[in-house]
């Protein structure tokens, strides 16, 4: 893991395209991020409940063709 300190209003980027500013600094740290339209951009949390639906969508098909098979 890359580990940056920052400072209120500096930035970083990532490739050419992705810009990462720290907006607000306080109990908890306000970040802007600027990145073409097609990059998702999601909280962790939610992101790991993206992935957890899309598992059970994929076993659920799984499940399905298979018992499609049988009949």
């Amino acid at each position: 893991m890359l580990v940056l300190t920052r400072k209120l209003n500096e930035s970083i980027k990532i490739g050419d395209d992705i810009e990462i500013t720290v907006l607000a600094v306080g109990d908890q740290v306000k970040i802007g991020i600027n990145a073409p339209k097609h990059i998702e951009i999601h909280r962790k949390e939610i992101f790991d409940l993206i992935q957890q639906e899309n598992k059970q969508a994929a076993e659920g098909t799984i499940d399905f063709l298979k018992n499609f098979k049988k009949e």
